[in-house]
């Protein structure tokens, strides 16, 4: 993509009423339509989506392919998508202003700030998909399944609240696995090495991003593990 076409896309999110970014990596603080500052923790569903309606929470949703068609899906339910490429929000946000799909969100933002922009049980579910794994030992840290996202996740997301991952790396599930088998406060609901070799273990699951279709036409088994909060 050239760099006009990305400045575009990036003075389009500015103007879109469904987009919140992060510009200041020292300060964990939000704009929302025409660049102004908002403050949403503890009041997305009433001040952006005008319900009460529980809240679900896409990581690294890239095109948001998955948080628009889960809020199709679900319309008794608010769904936001987090990624730190605009150029790729873009696409989710644009789709969800022409279609008026009012329940899907984005924001724009690193996820090592996730922690900043949602309070105390403000999240019900989580997807993570497709995450980059970081198969180097050295970036272990940033697999957002690891510990330290984990213990993040615990300051928006309630005892009960569940989290999926959708992934095709063999070395992220088996990561994931691990870390899960080692904590106390998840525990693993279901996992799957190949969730089309059978019967779906989550009926959302049959949602398939561009990334997925790759994925697959390059033969890759498709993984997934749903955990919940215990404590």
């Amino acid at each position: 993509m050239g760099r006009k076409n990305k400045l575009g896309r990036f003075a389009d999110l500015l103007s879109y009423p469904n987009v919140y970014e992060n510009f200041d990596t020292h300060h964990p603080s939000l704009v929302g339509k025409d660049n102004q500052p908002v403050l949403l923790n503890g009041q997305w569903a009433k001040k952006h989506f005008k319900n009460n309606a529980p809240i679900t929470l896409e990581l690294a949703c890239g095109r948001g392919e998955y948080t628009v068609a889960l809020a199709q899906r679900h319309v008794e339910k608010n769904f936001i998508g987090m990624d730190i490429k605009g150029a790729r929000i873009w696409k989710g946000a644009t789709f969800a202003l022409e279609q008026k799909i009012n329940n899907a969100a984005f924001l724009r933002t690193r996820i090592e700030f996730i922690d900043h922009f949602f309070d105390p049980g403000e999240v019900s579910e989580m997807w993570i998909t497709f995450p980059d794994p970081f198969p180097r030992k050295s970036k272990a840290n940033r697999r957002l399944t690891g510990d330290m996202f984990l213990s993040r996740y615990k300051a928006f997301l309630p005892v009960g609240g569940v989290i999926h991952l959708k992934t095709d790396a063999d070395s992220l599930y088996a990561f994931t696995l691990e870390v899960l088998e080692s904590r106390g406060d998840y525990r693993i609901v279901m996992h799957s090495d190949d969730i089309y070799s059978g019967d779906l273990p989550h009926p959302d699951l049959d949602i398939k991003t561009y990334y997925e279709g790759k994925h697959l036409e390059a033969g890759k088994a498709i993984k997934y593990i749903q955990m919940i909060r215990t404590e």
